[in-house]
């Protein structure tokens, strides 16, 4: 199969995704729309500006790499307005661009992961085929990702975001969406509800070679190619968690963990506020941030607030620097506002951490409060340290969750298995169009 995926080249979740087709020895371009580089076998990657993409991002922490114009604005909140309202008019040129690449390279299948501005573009480019009186079965079938915050945040954030929205959706196929809300979103704006849909984890799932909970270190499987999923599976299985399911670390340390960074739909407010509430009643509980390191608002908060024995903030960390860090955590928040299926989530599911995320219909799909999980108000810091207070205090229900979430993860989230859902769909699509 030839497939053009139409992505932010820079992004781990499409990455993961983009990652599987590559490996299966199928024929696969990238249409970036950031500079990017992926240490992927790929036949071909294009750089399409889409959205002000030519700026370049904030740079890491304690860099002297000066800030673009864009990222320079005095706000998260900011930066996102001026993409929501002026972003969409850089879409008609680069969709120009985006059919030059279609007709050199033909693929069987676009696909474009995330509906700003990824699918617009796509969507752009197939209508605009279309308008010059190209028969549409010679645009090749249009598959579009959704991810989280497409249709709650973004979509109706301004009148051009509205209008291309609509577009990229009556143009596409076929969806793939991480939440069965989505689904139904994307039908109200303007998918057609007979062409096919699928609800899979948005970067392709968890690879529990990676994500899995703690495990007594002797039993630890050695990560050698030699070993099947199916081997390792097996040995984790048989092994004994630490101090039941893995309730404490191998410090004793008592750790929580906000993994979603800096965003704007995130209340890091919310969740460094809730911070002192916690510490009144169980004063030896620390907290990790990663990725926020260099944040000059979360140092702000944790002078402000004097907790910075308390709080640490790193770099952004590798995947298996990651997972260890979740194993080491016992409680995960997520305080967000908008949100789909958020993959540091699943992460720390699948790790044995005990999640506690904001109240959203989307996340609902995944936690049952009081069952594998607690859900909660998220402007409400009260609310929030109370809820990381239970969990800690509450074993019982640690242990409750971290079983209820290992099944979650097998039966819904798992790499290889979601993929080959994947492939089989498309194949499917491929048939039907």
């Amino acid at each position: 199969m030839k497939i053009l995926f139409v992505a932010d080249g820079r992004s781990p979740i499409a990455l993961n995704w983009i990652k599987y087709w590559a490996e299966q020895n199928h024929d696969v371009f990238l249409a970036s729309t950031f500079p990017c580089d992926p240490d992927l076998p790929l036949a071909r990657v294009d750089f399409l500006p889409v959205a002000f993409s030519r700026a370049k991002s904030a740079p890491a922490a304690g860099s002297r790499q000066k800030k673009s114009l864009l990222w320079g604005a005095a706000t998260i909140k900011l930066r996102t307005a001026i993409r929501h309202w002026l972003g969409p008019l850089t879409l008609p040129r680069s969709a120009k661009l985006l059919n030059k690449i279609i007709a050199e390279i033909q693929p069987d299948i676009v696909h474009a992961m995330r509906v700003p501005y990824e699918g617009m573009l796509a969507g752009t480019a197939k209508l605009a085929a279309t308008a010059k009186n190209l028969s549409a079965q010679k645009f090749p079938p249009l598959l579009i990702s959704i991810w989280g915050n497409d249709f709650t945040l973004h979509a109706p954030s301004s009148p051009l975001m509205r209008l291309y929205t609509r577009k990229a959706l009556q143009a596409a196929d076929a969806l793939h969406a991480d939440c069965q809300r989505d689904i139904h979103l994307a039908e109200k704006w303007g998918f057609d509800a007979s062409r096919p849909s699928i609800v899979l984890p948005g970067g392709g799932g968890i690879d529990q070679n990676i994500f899995y909970p703690p495990i007594e270190k002797k039993s630890v499987p050695e990560r050698s190619g030699a070993q099947s999923q199916d081997d390792i599976s097996k040995k984790r299985s048989s092994t004994a968690p630490i101090q039941p399911l893995g309730l404490r670390s191998e410090t004793g340390e008592t750790l929580v963990i906000n993994p979603r960074g800096f965003r704007g739909y995130v209340r890091n407010d919310t969740f460094f506020k809730a911070i002192p509430l916690v510490l009144e009643k169980l004063p030896e509980v620390k907290f990790i941030c990663p990725t926020m390191a260099g944040e000059s608002q979360a140092e702000a908060w944790i002078q402000e607030l004097g907790i910075s024995k308390s709080v640490e903030l790193t770099p952004p960390l590798a995947r298996e620097q990651l997972a260890d860090t979740f194993r080491r955590a016992q409680v995960l928040v997520s305080p967000s506002t908008h949100d789909g299926t958020p993959n540091s989530l699943l992460e720390g599911m699948a790790c044995g951490c005990f999640p506690i995320a904001g109240d959203l219909e989307s996340i609902r799909e995944w936690i049952k409060p009081n069952v594998n999980g607690l859900l909660v108000d998220p402007s409400n810091e009260r609310e929030l340290a109370d809820a990381i207070i239970r969990a800690l205090n509450d074993d019982g229900l640690r242990v409750q969750a971290i079983v209820e979430n290992q099944k979650i993860i097998a039966t819904r989230a798992e790499y290889g298995h979601s993929m080959a859902q994947a492939v089989k769909f498309t194949k499917k699509m491929l048939r039907k169009t």
